[in-house]
């Protein structure tokens, strides 16, 4: 059947910038090794998500209702779709006292957040540095090779895409996280991994709404539990962690 709003699917895609041909993002690993974009640590696959869930840009997740799993398509998007226009408004100068105060020395090309937003540094000069918060897409035309590579099957199997996607933890073992339905109420228990062991900028409650929300507006559910349990641990068992 023909992918529709709603649906759960999972998408492969490689981002690059018209101009110069630049990869700036992607869910393969061997084209993020040769565009020298790799980033450690960050698992290369298909990104699960609800279609017209503003998951992506809406004009990917736009493209792709009415294609089947394993079509391809290649999907222009202009600024106005993307990352908007750049704006010079946003560019910024700041007193060097004030990354003094942080102990932080600023050189062209870094990128740096200051009150809550990310910032590239464009000039030092001075006593001043000049600051530019415009997306480093924006005013970009870009393209998008993009695959549906899975259309997601079962209420278990959309739930815990929803876990991958909001929680997007590598060392994550999703076949440990069981799943569990009530009349309208599911029931969710992560592993351990996940529930403990967090990236160090990640809002957990934030992630558990997120996953929360996309369930109620896709599924017939009204209420999603997680449940966490604590277990005591007997010596044997605390040796065996050590080890």
């Amino acid at each position: 059947m023909p992918i529709e709003n709603g649906d759960f699917v999972k998408i492969n895609f490689t981002g690059k910038i018209d101009e110069t041909g630049d990869v700036f993002d992607t869910t393969y690993k061997d084209v993020a090794e040769e565009a020298g974009i790799l980033v450690e640590n960050k698992e290369y696959a298909p990104i699960p998500i609800v279609v017209g869930g503003n998951h992506l840009l809406p004009a990917i997740e736009e493209a792709i209702v009415g294609l089947k799993e394993g079509d391809e398509k290649e999907v222009k998007v202009t600024p106005e779709k993307g990352f908007g226009e750049r704006n010079s408004n946003l560019i910024q100068l700041v007193p060097m006292k004030e990354f003094k105060k942080q102990g932080i020395k600023p050189v062209p090309g870094m990128r740096i957040t200051s009150e809550g937003q990310n910032a590239k540094v464009l000039t030092v000069s001075g006593g001043r540095v000049k600051l530019d918060f415009n997306h480093e897409l924006a005013g970009k035309n870009l393209t998008y090779d993009v695959k549906v590579a899975e259309i997601v099957e079962g209420d278990n199997e959309k739930v815990k895409s929803m876990i991958q996607l909001h929680y997007a933890y590598p060392n994550m073992d999703i076949d440990k996280t069981e799943v569990d339905f009530e009349d309208d109420t599911v029931k969710i228990k992560l592993d351990e991994i996940t529930r403990f062991d967090q990236k160090p900028y990640m809002d957990v409650t934030l992630a558990r709404f997120r996953i929360a929300k996309d369930i109620w507006e896709n599924m017939d559910v009204e209420k999603v539990q997680f449940v966490d349990t604590f277990e005591k641990k007997t010596g044997e068992d605390e040796q065996a962690d050590e080890d």
